[in-house]
């Protein structure tokens, strides 16, 4: 059982618990734990829309057993009509766990301070914990483990890289980011990642980035909500793409937690080239929030 009563950040695990979490979704997707969750019903609150989230959430809750519920933003009174506060009373009475993808990373820690079942980060604007979650696992079936893997980061500082950061730190993966000035991570993330003995290596120049690293990550320039800075980070940007002349001197293998803007930050040919760890990727957010599901649950 984790000592946690929520996963609202990476961090919220220690570094056992998050081994823990890994290992049991690798064994659930090797078919050698069959675990299950009968009757347990997974209350999912979306502000943001989602393909990868809501589907490997809803399919993960009925593999185990259990069941999940959707509730869009014109489905329930999130945030208007009532306080998030009453909503998370009520509805921690009803269902054993609760999702949420929301704007406001505040708005998910209100809703975990009123509820009395654990409440999972499906992603805010702050953190994406549960894709760390796949993307370590991703590296470590892609390398036996986090030993001596070095992973470039390249592009914006957002949610899903500083919750890569400092889960990154939590296993000792050899971390450099590259960002575009004023587009870097949050200095208390590099901050804890430094915390817990593996602060990343940060430099202007991605090609300095991406020579010496075994898996270069990327993510989108422009995250829902921030269509009103297209222009300005596509100028900011410039130079940023994962290419095949940025990987020109590389062999590095290639991730991105989707949806990808092709031919923005990641191209076409990169995309579909055996370089890709991305499909693995997103399958493997299934996996990982089962694992952390039966740990949360204490099944």
């Amino acid at each position: 059982m984790l000592e946690t009563d929520h996963f609202l950040d990476i961090d919220d695990l220690t570094t056992d618990e998050l081994e823990t979490v890994i290992d049991r979704a690798a064994a659930i997707k090797a078919g050698e734990d069959d675990v299950t969750l009968p009757d347990q019903t997974l209350g999912m609150l979306f502000e943001k829309p989602s393909t990868r989230t809501r589907i490997s959430f809803e399919t993960g809750m009925t593999q185990l057993g259990g069941h999940a519920i959707f509730l869009g933003p014109d489905d329930i009174q999130l945030g208007h009509g009532e306080p998030l506060s009453d909503t998370s009373r009520v509805l921690s009475r009803y269902v054993d766990a609760v999702m949420a993808r929301l704007f406001d990373h505040e708005d998910l820690v209100e809703i975990a301070e009123y509820s009395d079942v654990p409440v999972v980060n499906g992603l805010t604007d702050d953190a994406h914990p549960c894709q760390t979650l796949a993307d370590l696992l991703t590296i470590e079936e892609a390398f036996g483990g986090f030993d001596d893997v070095e992973v470039a980061w390249v592009g914006d500082g957002n949610n899903v890289g500083q919750s890569f950061v400092i889960g990154a730190a939590m296993v000792g993966l050899d971390l450099t980011v590259s960002t575009p000035e004023d587009y870097g991570m949050d200095d208390d993330v590099l901050e804890q990642a430094a915390d817990l003995g593996h602060e990343p290596t940060i430099v202007d120049d991605p090609k300095d980035a991406v020579d010496d690293a075994d898996v270069v990550y990327t993510d989108v320039w422009i995250s829902m909500g921030q269509e009103d800075q297209r222009h300005e980070k596509l100028a900011a940007f410039d130079g940023y793409q994962v290419n095949e002349r940025l990987l020109a001197d590389s062999d590095a293998q290639v991730m991105h937690c989707l949806p990808a803007h092709r031919g923005e930050e990641i191209t076409d040919d990169v995309l579909e080239s055996d370089r890709a760890l991305v499909w693995d990727q997103a399958e493997n957010r299934l996996h990982a929030q089962k694992g952390l599901l039966v740990e949360l649950l204490d099944a």
